[in-house]
């Protein structure tokens, strides 16, 4: 059975997450600032239902992409305060993931909106 109580908790701490994803991380705000270009360049060119899936995916993965990077950071922080080289390895990887998501991410809005320019 459900337990409604420890699902709304479930969501609490969630929302309670993308808070502080949003308050204490610079690159999450440039992600938020490049959406919201992104969704109102999109309304702009009137992207059609299947433009719209594979902007919505590329957004959604550099989001996913970013948010496993900054609990990565903030873990890795926390088990190997002092310098480490392999704790920079694991840093340097996880940032490697969302430069991943954000160069499939940017071919896919150029795919998409460089034939409504020209």
């Amino acid at each position: 059975m459900i337990k409604i109580k420890k699902c709304l908790n479930s969501f609490q701490f969630a929302f309670r997450g993308i808070y502080l994803f949003f308050r204490n991380e610079n690159n999450a705000r440039v992600h938020l600032l490049a959406t919201i270009l992104v969704i109102l360049l999109g309304l702009y060119v009137h992207l059609s239902r299947f433009e719209w899936l594979w902007v919505s995916l590329s957004i959604t993965l550099v989001w996913i992409a970013e948010a496993f990077n900054t609990a990565l950071e903030k873990l890795t922080d926390l088990v190997s305060p002092e310098f480490n080289p392999k704790a920079g390895l694991i840093k340097d990887l996880s940032a490697a993931a969302v430069l991943f998501t954000a160069i499939f991410a940017f071919i896919t809005g150029m795919v998409i909106f460089i034939p409504k320019f020209f």
